[in-house]
């Protein structure tokens, strides 16, 4: 057989199709119109349950194409400036192709401005990533500067700790280099970008000079960070807005560790400012490096409570990893923890229960976010962050009405054939752009060599490729569209514009990867089409999503982590097999 078929590892976190709220004590209220006939919430608190809607769920694909983009856009009398930027901020956002805000955009800036902590959990190609760049760049060139006595003192270290800077959390080196783009795409008046933008991750280390906003990988971070102690000290004084961006990656898996222990340093130095702000001198005072000695959050039992243990099985991590691989940063790992937990983190999982004031905000952004059970995502972030404000996205985990999708059942004779024929469909001109999606390496090679002698060109992209190739393959496919066959290592995050066709050779092992894969086209208003092949291993699951997508259900109800599922489908195979068994001996 040409393609890689292993068995499907339907590990994938299951949503609650009917999602609840987080904050307790929200009340918010919309002051700007939203999209035509749009149900978006307009006043939410903790008895009504609900996310916060960004658009009805329920439009129909003859709506969409009556209505044109209002699936996407915001109504038209919704400005940038109407959701609370500056007009410097509105007017970079405009001189970059972003006349309009997207109604996920138009529901998230604000919730953001309002300086509360935000989890946006909205489809792929929403808008997101923008979305949480325009108001924290909005926040960081409002910033009050120091006064005349401070600056006049000369301290370094104190001007430092003024500085409020925005650190930016990506799961891999590639997204981390797409944020520090879009940034840099914000320019002022005077042709310059609005902010200093850096990246710490792969080869680039620590910066010489302070940005304002530092994007990196969670392991090159605490790799930077953990051995210097006066750097340490100065830099999470200094942050005032954090990001996660592909949160459900990053508080899973083989990330859980780092983050926690990340969210425990930044969390443990808001309670030290608090305590400062307060301390019998009546104003703020800098932690030197000399009383940072008691910074270990896993040795102060006197002061914080554990967080109940989130961590995820062996069986469950286990089932992810070769997931999460292709994700991982190229950097090295990050040396055991002091208290030798490794990668036991129960020690590591504390909630400060004492009220102190709160000095950072925490940004969550995802386009899958399971909430179901503690070890989920979602679960982990109820648990952690109650008081969250949480936005969702209007077709989250479920099917676009601008996305047309194709289901082709192929056996071992009929599977190339299939595959080519749907390349063809989409492969008329240079412009057009189509993504085939493989489940492994080999996989990848192997659909590309049988494309190549159907003299299809194609571009190749994989974990094997390093960095550089990785970043000039995705710049050569941007440029010049057509054929772009990969893992799922393409599938999260990456921004590739006007994606007309998704083909998935091999069909996807979770609902995760289907979700961020067909997400690779209908993006930013625009329409798609995806061509699932799927052989008869695959037909139970695959009707599932069917049924799902029909429905109008979330499509993730086809995959449980319970393993519920998974369980129905051995069955189904076994009895299968037990009847052919029969059959065959009773023609015998």
């Amino acid at each position: 057989m040409i393609l890689s078929r292993s068995v499907s590892v339907l590990h994938s976190c299951r949503v609650s199709s009917a999602p609840k709220l987080i904050s307790h004590k929200l009340n918010l209220k919309l002051s700007f119109p939203l999209a035509y006939g749009s149900s978006a919430l307009i006043s939410l608190n903790r008895s009504e349950g609900k996310w916060i809607r960004v658009f009805s769920s329920s439009a129909t694909e003859a709506e969409v194409d009556r209505k044109g983009n209002d699936t996407f856009f915001a109504d038209q009398a919704v400005s940038w400036k109407s959701l609370g930027l500056s007009d410097k901020v509105s007017v970079a956002l405009r001189d970059s192709g972003f006349g309009r805000p997207s109604l996920t955009q138009a529901v998230c800036i604000p919730s953001i401005l309002s300086g509360k902590d935000v989890v946006v959990a909205a489809e792929t190609g929403s808008g997101k990533t923008h979305g949480y760049l325009a108001p924290i760049i909005h926040q960081l060139t409002n910033t009050a500067a120091p006064d005349s006595e401070e600056l006049a003192n000369g301290e370094e270290r104190r001007m430092m700790a003024l500085k409020e800077i925005s650190l930016v959390l990506c799961p891999n080196v590639m997204l981390c280099e797409q944020v520090v783009r879009m940034v840099n795409g914000l320019l002022g008046e005077d042709g310059n970008p609005l902010l200093r933008v850096e990246a710490v991750c792969g080869s680039q280390g620590w910066p010489d000079k302070q940005p304002d906003i530092i994007v990196s990988t969670p392991a090159a971070l605490l790799n930077n960070i953990e051995p210097k102690r006066n750097r340490r000290v100065e830099f999470l004084r200094s942050v005032k807005y954090v990001v996660f961006d592909e949160a459900d990656m990053l508080l899973c898996g083989s990330f859980q560790n780092q983050i926690i222990r990340l969210i425990n340093m930044l969390r443990f130095d808001e309670k030290q400012a608090s305590r400062l702000a307060t301390s019998k001198f009546g104003k703020p005072l800098e932690i030197d490096a000399d009383s940072s000695a008691q910074f270990d959050l896993e040795n102060e039992d006197d002061d914080d409570a554990d967080f109940e243990d989130g961590s995820i099985s062996d069986e469950e991590e286990e089932e992810e990893e070769e997931e999460e691989l292709e994700y991982l940063d190229d950097t090295t790992q990050i040396p055991t923890v002091e208290n030798g937990a490794g990668p036991d983190i129960r020690k590591g999982w504390r909630r400060v229960r004492k009220i102190y004031t709160r000095s950072k905000q925490y940004i969550f952004i995802a386009a899958t976010l399971p909430v179901n059970g503690k070890k989920t995502a979602g679960g982990l972030l109820k648990h952690m962050f109650q008081d969250a404000v949480w936005v969702s996205g209007s077709f989250l985990h479920r099917n676009s009405p601008r996305l047309k999708q194709k289901w082709v059942e192929v056996t071992v004779d009929t599977q190339v054939d299939a595959l080519i024929e749907a390349v063809n469909n989409n492969n008329n001109s240079s412009i057009d752009r189509t993504m085939v999606f493989a489940n492994t390496v080999e996989a990848v090679e192997a659909v590309a060599d049988v494309l190549e002698k159907a003299s299809i060109q194609c571009y190749r992209y994989h974990k094997n490729h390093t960095l550089e190739e990785r970043a000039n393959i995705l710049a050569d496919f941007r440029e010049n569209g057509g054929v772009f066959v990969c893992t799922d290592a393409a599938a999260r995050g990456v921004d590739v514009p006007n994606v007309s066709h998704v083909i998935q050779a091999d069909f996807s092992s979770s609902a995760v990867d289907f979700l961020h894969r067909i997400g690779r086209t209908a993006r930013a208003g625009q329409y798609g089409t995806v061509t699932s092949l799927y052989t008869e291993a695959n037909r139970d699951l695959v009707e599932a999503i069917r049924e799902a997508v029909r429905t109008g259900q979330p499509v993730e109800t086809a995959f449980s982590r319970k393993r519920g599922f998974r369980n129905k489908l051995k069955k189904r195979a076994f009895l299968k097999a037990g009847e052919a068994k029969e059959s065959q001996a009773v023609r015998a």
